[in-house]
């Protein structure tokens, strides 16, 4: 194991690598392991029985608790060994049992995570996915491959995404929702079948988006959803509507960069 520093404080019981690199302020709690090609940036705080493979390189000041699994090899038939990257930012809570898997070659290699994000008790992130930063997972929530999850996105417990959706920013899944379609910025789904319910307006609030644009949004969301436009027609308008609403266009952006169609 390389130390940038002397402020390391490793358990005794604990397993780490020679070829992990860790800086200083890093805690390794009680018979956790520790991969080769990991690099921990200072301040992290790593729990008991936590395994994390590489290679991964996990930013500052992030708390992961015991039992997590970080870097673990991708659950695709596809994958042989190659060599791919989990990449994590400064901040994020990785709550007990939780697993992030590193990306694909069929991908870009690498499953990337931002930065101040909460991941509750058994969540799932798996490989290639794309996390933006804020973003909530409640417990049992799980990511399939390829997913992009965008920032300030609140995944309810036990939500289910579909391989590579686009779960738009500020958007809401409620307990239980299963996406097998985009998700547009700012919608509220929920219900069996999962539906639209509507715009995140006490989400958009509480990140201080102003009133105007919470007014354009919620206009934008009638128009998708509300006057039975096609999906084109209805970017048509929104675009016309946007303005100088930076919220209102890029959620323009977003739908006409759907992969699955949305939710509808």
């Amino acid at each position: 194991m390389r130390c940038r520093g002397g402020l390391v404080l490793i358990e005794p019981s604990a397993v780490i690598d020679s070829r992990a690199e860790l800086d200083d302020g890093v805690s390794v709690g009680a018979f956790s392991v520790i991969g080769p090609d990991v690099k921990i940036a200072a301040g992290t705080v790593i729990g008991s029985h936590v395994v994390i493979k590489g290679p991964t390189k996990i930013g500052k000041d992030n708390r992961i608790y015991q039992f997590t699994s970080i870097g673990e090899d991708p659950q695709d038939k596809k994958y042989a060994a190659e060599i791919t990257r989990l990449e994590i930012g400064d901040r994020n809570t990785i709550r007990e049992f939780a697993s992030l898997h590193r990306g694909t070659v069929q991908d870009h290699g690498v499953t990337h995570i931002g930065s101040d994000n909460l991941f509750m008790a058994y969540t799932h992130v798996a490989h290639d996915c794309v996390i933006g930063d804020h973003v909530i997972m409640a417990n049992g929530a799980s990511l399939a491959g390829h997913v992009r999850l965008n920032s300030h996105a609140i995944l309810g417990g036990f939500t289910l995404v579909h391989q590579f959706t686009q779960i738009g920013q500020y958007s809401f899944a409620a307990m239980g929702s299963a996406i097998t379609q985009d998700i547009p910025p700012f919608v509220m789904v929920g219900g069996k079948p999962t539906r639209p319910h509507g715009i995140n307006s006490v989400g958009m609030e509480r990140n201080g988006i102003s009133a105007e644009d919470i007014r354009l949004i919620r206009k934008a969301y009638k128009i998708i959803y509300k006057m039975n436009l096609r999906l084109e027609d209805a970017i048509d308008q929104m675009e016309d509507l946007a303005g100088d609403s930076k919220e209102l266009s890029d959620m323009v952006s977003f739908l006409r960069n759907v992969t699955r169609g949305i939710l509808r």
